[in-house]
């Protein structure tokens, strides 16, 4: 099986940025049968807090919120 971690610093400062690794987890590999993982480091630690969530939304791409969601529902392990 293939395996993929993330790793992402980027806090919600950037909505788009900061979205891009749960987008690519949650769409990408969560739906492809690669087994994924993100670790969140520095400033990406707030993206896990609810609120952060709720307010990210970046441009192109599902709100954060959404792609969390999907990402915890397709198996996806968060590294905090």
């Amino acid at each position: 099986m293939l395996k993929l971690l993330i790793v992402t610093s980027q806090g919600p400062d950037n909505a788009t940025t900061a979205s891009v690794p749960f987008h690519i987890a949650a769409n990408g590999a969560g739906t492809s049968g690669v087994s994924c993982g993100i670790a969140l480091a520095g400033d990406a630690v707030e993206l896990m807090k609810p609120e952060v969530q709720a307010k990210v939304r970046g441009i192109g791409i599902p709100p954060l919120a959404d792609l969390v969601r999907s990402s915890i529902e397709r198996g996806i392990t968060f590294y905090v």
